[in-house]
């Protein structure tokens, strides 16, 4: 690895990435796209982790006249003499993310927005002596950047509404050129807003907000935005003229976010793991931009990482740790029978049609549990496959990763929904210590029949059998008193679940199995043939367990057996 660039761990600043020698993968080619298709106001909807941040830092530094010499040199941008020439260097640019606006009510959010736009002004404080501003409007920029003594931003209220409108006018005055914005995460306040209960409010602010910088605005020469989710039907754009949205369906800028085939080839010949394509592409592949198949970047790269640390390192869940992944959980939790099955057809590689609509409120989304399929979608969590059917787009889990994710979310909403009857799980687990096989036969048919299971023949039969072992571990673990480990070290093998009710002595046992063609009696004893062969039992034993019970279960689909030995 010695001489390879440094890997973009979350790098989002392109001057940083350029300068302090990482690893770069050209996506400048979007700066002529942009120019020579022209839009007054170009907004990007793409899922999170796709390299939007990273981008909109890209336009900054080529467009901004704070300097950008040398940080393209090489690159596809550089090599169209005429755009450089006119265009790099030649621009006031304002740039603000509006990731942070957030809080617990919406006079916190509000300070949070003032905060990100008076940092944001502040860069330009030779405007407080600029000479092409009179003195109101020098003072103006004056309210815009002032702070209290605790550091907080002051502006008023309806100073804050023209802010951006402000600021660009002061630019072009002081410049004699029109303005560039750039609004990363546009729709992160809205998304907060709506969780927290203050969503009408922050509908009507940043309604203002954008309508004065981008709609009334002749100081705009152009303005890029991005986000996850397109809500023009918010009317927060409402009357804008050459308004261009560019969505996950789109063929248009499609190469520009996130990693093609042919980039991923290239990074990993690079990085010389070239054997690990098979890998990552099953695991980060399968996402389709328009008609093209995309990588989520931030996979790559941190797979990448993680080899380099570890050159046994397999590829794992990287996108679950950047957001909560709560939106698949209430979409579970919500779901009636039809639309459990269709996850389960997902979860289980299969497709199913729906109708997106891509102009989604916030307010929608609690409306019809048919608009969260929109929702999976446009955040990346389902993908377009295949040709669209008059209104109606084919879609799938478009990869390993998410599929996991899908499944652990699952898990968790099984696990609250069982302890909602408590009493119910109580006696399920008793059954186990009381040896009553056909009660726990029973049971486990019972909370099998109501969740989602994954007999998807491309798994394979260990992970199938996880499936049925974390659901049953997750029902055993509510016992108070229970010593519960799982896969613990035992005899000559390992066993999938033992127990300790050291009160009573009794040790369990626990061996499962997934019953291939379903033939759940075959699985029992072939289940139970591995407790006895590896000597399970003995560890237990030895902790002074007294009574042993041991179970074989066997399960397929949403059936099981269990047989005691």
């Amino acid at each position: 690895m010695a001489g390879k660039p440094k890997l973009p761990m979350g790098i989002e600043n392109f001057e940083e990435l350029r300068t302090m020698g990482y690893y770069y993968i050209d996506k400048t080619g979007l700066i002529q796209d942009l120019l020579e298709n022209f839009g007054k106001v170009n907004l990007f909807t793409r899922p999170r982790r796709f390299g939007k941040t990273l981008n909109m830092s890209m336009l900054k530094y080529f467009f901004g006249m704070e300097g950008s010499s040398g940080l393209f040199d090489g690159l596809e941008i550089a090599e169209n003499k005429e755009i450089c020439k006119e265009y790099m260097g030649k621009y006031p640019v304002i740039s603000v993310s509006l990731k942070g606006v957030e809080g617990d009510n919406f006079e916190e959010a509000k300070g949070m927005l003032k905060s990100i736009i008076g940092k944001e002004a502040m860069r330009f404080r030779f405007l407080l002596q600029s000479g092409s501003l009179p003195e109101t409007e020098r003072q103006q920029y004056s309210a815009l950047i002032h702070v209290s003594e605790k550091g907080i931003f002051t502006m008023e209220d309806e100073l804050l509404k023209n802010s951006l409108l402000l600021l660009s006018q002061f630019l072009q005055k002081h410049y004699g050129q029109r303005v560039i914005i750039l609004i990363d995460e546009y729709d992160v306040p809205l998304d907060k807003a709506y969780q927290a209960g203050y969503y009408d409010a922050m509908v009507k602010l940043v309604k203002i907000l954008f309508g004065q910088a981008l709609k009334t605005n002749d100081s705009l020469y152009f303005a890029v935005l991005t986000g996850c989710l397109r809500v023009s039907k918010e009317s927060i754009f409402t009357g804008l003229n050459n308004f261009n949205v560019y969505t996950v369906k789109d063929v248009q800028y499609n190469e520009y976010f996130g990693f093609t085939d042919a980039e991923v080839r290239k990074m990993l010949e690079d990085y010389g793991i070239m054997e690990k394509y098979n890998a990552v592409k099953g695991w980060y592949d399968g996402y389709r931009f328009g008609n093209l198949e995309i990588y989520c970047p931030w996979d790559v790269v941190s797979y990448c990482h993680a080899w380099k640390m570890n050159p046994s390192a397999s590829p794992q869940n990287y996108w679950v740790n950047t957001s909560s992944n709560d939106i698949i959980r209430k979409f579970i939790g919500g779901a009636k029978t039809t639309a459990r099955n269709e996850i389960e057809q997902l979860i289980n590689g299969g497709s199913i049609k729906k109708e997106i609509r891509q102009d989604l409120t916030y307010r929608d989304l609690d409306s019809d549990i048919e608009n969260l399929w929109s929702l999976l979608f446009m955040t990346g969590y389902l993908t377009q496959c295949g040709e669209e059917y008059g209104d109606k787009v084919e879609l799938v889990i478009p990869n390993k990763e998410v599929r996991w994710i899908f499944a652990e979310q699952i898990r968790n909403w099984f696990r609250e929904e069982t302890l909602k009857d408590g009493k119910k799980l109580e006696n399920f687990c008793r059954a186990f210590q009381e040896n009553k096989v056909s009660v726990i036969e029973e049971g486990f048919n019972a909370y099998l029949r109501k969740t989602i299971s994954i007999r998807d023949t491309s798994v394979r039969k260990e992970r199938k059998e996880n499936f049925y072992h974390g659901i049953l571990l997750g029902l055993l673990g509510n016992m108070d008193g229970w010593n519960v480990k799982s896969n613990a070290e035992m005899g000559e093998g390992y066993s999938d679940i033992s127990i300790q009710i050291e009160d009573e002595k009794i040790g369990i046992i626990i061996e499962l199995k997934y019953a291939e063609h379903a033939d759940l009696d075959a699985g029992c004893r072939e289940a139970l043939r591995q407790i006895m062969d590896r000597k399970y039992e003995e560890e237990l034993e030895e902790e002074g367990m007294t009574v042993i019970y041991r179970y074989g279960i066997a399960c397929y689909k949403k059936r099981c057996k269990v047989v005691s030995g």
